[in-house]
């Protein structure tokens, strides 16, 4: 009796369920078949009915991290994703898996306490209207991820190149609750739009305060820099546009002072793919000794940011040293009208031996030279006529004196010198709080942070010609107007 009590029981439970099962999409089977449980799998096809995603859309990371996730978080995610603007989202299998990333991120920071509010909806929204009508104007996309929105790249028909270096605007100060809908007629009031990245908070679902504008020339770039820095874009809230510079450098800490240019190279190079070059400052006083950092230059930033994210995990020793990973502070480049009117020379690895009276004994050779001034191992040289100064940096770059190759460029136009000491000085905490974090070095053991300007490198850029052009003194990138890594 008990066991036909038992199997009436098993029956009454199976019809229960029988009319939600034939309710199932056909994927339904397939999601039980991955392994998925069975509330994650009811969850999932409950999406699949509304027609917002599709079985096809997910690919294994999206399933497999679905998979191991605990059921109520998988739920909570998919509940998130099933309240998401998915308009404009390309793949929906990425931007499931940023849902899923964000979410563990609130866990471990406690503030999933109970139900979790979507944390990819904005408290405002883009104008959707406004939206629609762009891109029906211009027939650009719009592709939206977790991490930004991304509208345009490359315009519609386009048959000319890439491009390159110096068309690219950075965007700061934007409000938290502006959209596209906004910045875009903005900025098509300056020039062609390639393409515009809003960077995006996944955590809250607002934008990140900024964004990257790149234009199909060089002119509308520089036309975006005339026309909206400062430019008011709503009461009390002014913009801050630069030209942007891809970072490609990543600064090294705590390396052994006794490993030369060449040592350094082998070895990162056997960590790291695409690695162009190594700068080191060395001792003016022995040349054969770094000064404990170096900078290293990489073919590409997504070379550089893959060689960041393996040298940073903490696990990679060098030389038995526990090396500091960051990127190097990248400076804002002046604009070529600037650069045109230059008439000063950086010349950089000189020896003790080379006084500023050799020097400008030598240079004289090409023009009148108004004033030369030697800073350790780094001079400026200032010609009378800029053609003059042209011709010496042709001639005289590489060659060897006393005892050196010398290195010979065009010097970048003074910089507000307060501007630059706030960012010297946040650049030095931030290195301060990742040697605290790692536990190893104490400040000034290998790199020395403060000292009179010239005299003491500091970490990240911070002295000149840290980025392979002597600067006395243009002014860095506002908020670090850089590529994201």
């Amino acid at each position: 009796a008990m066991a036909e009590g038992n199997g009436e029981l098993g029956l009454e439970e199976s019809m229960k369920i029988e009319p939600d099962s034939e309710e199932r999409t056909e994927d339904f089977k397939k999601l039980i078949e991955y392994g998925l449980d069975e509330k994650v799998a009811i969850k999932l096809d409950d999406i699949y009915k509304t027609g917002k995603l599709a079985h096809v859309d997910l690919d294994e990371r999206a399933l497999d991290a679905l998979k191991e996730f605990p059921v109520d978080g998988a739920l909570n995610v998919l509940g998130q994703f099933l309240d998401s603007n998915l308009e404009h989202v390309s793949n929906k299998s990425a931007y499931l898996c940023g849902v899923m990333k964000t979410y563990r991120q609130k866990s471990r920071a406690g503030s999933t306490q109970g139900p979790a509010t979507p944390a990819t909806i904005p408290a405002k929204g883009p104008d959707e209207d406004k939206i629609k009508a762009i891109l029906e104007r211009t027939g650009y996309t719009l592709d939206v991820t977790t991490g930004q929105r991304k509208y345009g790249g490359p315009p519609p028909g386009w048959d000319g190149s890439t491009p390159g270096t110096g068309c690219e605007v950075f965007c700061g100060k934007i409000p938290k609750d502006m959209y596209e809908d906004e910045l875009i007629p903005l900025f098509e009031e300056c020039g062609v739009i390639w393409d515009l990245r809003l960077m995006m908070d996944p955590m809250t679902g607002t934008n990140r305060g900024y964004a990257f504008v790149t234009f199909t020339t060089r002119d509308a770039a520089q036309s975006a820099v005339q026309k909206l820095d400062n430019y008011e874009i709503k009461p009390g809230k002014t913009l801050k546009i630069n030209i942007s510079v891809p970072n490609l450098r990543l600064f090294v800490g705590n390396i052994p002072k006794s490993k030369g240019k060449e040592e350094i190279l082998d070895e990162f190079g056997k960590l790291t793919a695409g690695l162009m070059e190594v700068i080191i400052y060395s001792s003016p006083d022995d040349k054969k000794k770094n000064r404990g950092f170096c900078f290293l230059e990489y073919e590409s930033h997504k070379a550089a940011s893959l060689a960041k994210r393996r040298l940073g995990t903490g696990r990679i020793k060098v030389w038995g040293c526990d090396i500091i990973v960051d990127w190097a502070d990248p400076q804002e480049e002046p604009d070529e009208q600037t650069m045109s009117k230059v008439k000063v020379l950086y010349v950089r690895n000189l020896t003790q031996e080379i006084s500023e009276e050799k020097l400008k004994e030598t240079f004289e050779n090409f023009g009148k030279v108004e004033r030369v001034k030697k800073i350790k191992d780094y001079a400026f040289i200032h010609f009378e006529e800029r053609d003059h100064a042209i011709k010496a940096m042709e001639d005289l770059d590489g060659k060897e004196m006393g005892g050196s190759h010398i290195e010979v460029s065009l010097a970048k136009p003074p910089s507000d010198k307060k501007k630059k000491e706030e960012i010297l000085r946040a650049r030095e905490r931030r290195m301060m709080q990742m040697m605290q974090v790692r536990g190893g070095m104490m400040p000034g053991s290998a790199m020395p942070m403060r000292g009179p300007p010239g005299q003491t490198p500091r970490p990240g850029g911070g002295m000149r010609g840290a980025m392979g052009r002597g600067d006395y003194g243009w002014p860095w990138a506002w908020g670090g107007g850089t590529w994201p890594g």
